[in-house]
């Protein structure tokens, strides 16, 4: 892999006419655990190959680098809504916008990145959800932010991309006790694996939670992010081959 590999994008017709993509890892300017297209900045991955990676995905986009926006990512269900670049990312995991010539972004290894957008009213968003985000509302907020900027509930498509899949997403008894707690009709996406173990759909349960917030148009690329090293940087398989850190997938979609 290296600086002249194509990047790898995954589209979705759902999305179109508006410029998106989830971003494999193909193309870019890293090395080692990170080969190839690593755009995380907190990522221990040399400080220049990610400014040059994140410059082609900019490219890609037709957007400056800085204009390519994203947030500090904390596994909450914290929304915020940009009108212009801000000075320092927002501690936030989902961001929207009406304003044309901004592409928001989200970094993910696994877990779930979600784009969103009601194309008659221009407006987008994109959410990072993993399991804690994704439980404690974050997609669900995402839409309420969309909405409150102009959206129409009915009119808002949303994709989520690669992520982890259920098959390879052990788990222990304590995190269905944990959702259901909160939602209980998560067990549907719990299923058994050896022992005590389980087996956790997490886009599964994603696709459920937007549809009961009435988004109709909600699909899943079917990427799993775990299954496919030469694809995907997987943040769960790094920690079983006892890697010291690994890359972040991009996925960005502006006006």
């Amino acid at each position: 892999m290296n600086a002249a590999t194509p990047l790898d994008i995954i589209t979705s017709d759902s999305l179109t006419p508006l410029r998106h993509g989830f971003f494999g890892r193909a193309g870019g300017a890293s090395s080692g655990v990170f080969a190839g297209l690593n755009c995380g900045p907190g990522s221990s991955d040399q400080h220049e190959a990610v400014l040059i990676n994140r410059g082609k995905v900019a490219q890609a986009m037709g957007v400056p680098r800085e204009a390519l926006i994203g947030v500090h990512q904390v596994h909450s269900a914290d929304v915020v809504t940009i009108d212009t670049p801000p000075a320092a990312p927002a501690r936030a995991d989902a961001l929207v916008t009406a304003t044309p010539g901004l592409a928001l972004t989200i970094l993910t290894a696994d877990c779930q990145p979600v784009l969103f957008a009601d194309p008659e009213t221009g407006v987008i968003g994109a959410a990072h959800a993993g399991w804690k985000g994704a439980l404690a509302g974050v997609l669900e907020a995402t839409v309420e932010a969309m909405v409150a900027l102009g959206a129409r509930r009915e009119g808002i498509r949303a994709v989520i991309g690669p992520s982890i899949s259920q098959r390879c997403y052990e788990v222990g008894p304590e995190l269905l006790d944990a959702f259901l707690a909160e939602d209980p009709q998560a067990e549907r996406h719990f299923a058994q694996g050896q022992g005590d173990r389980l087996l956790f759909d997490l886009p599964g349960f994603g696709l459920r939670r937007l549809r009961a917030a009435g988004i109709a148009s909600a699909e899943w690329t079917r990427h799993c992010t775990y299954s496919d090293p030469a694809r995907f940087f997987s943040y769960r398989r790094a920690t079983h081959a006892r890697e010291a850190d690994y890359g972040r997938l991009i996925a960005a979609i502006r006006l």
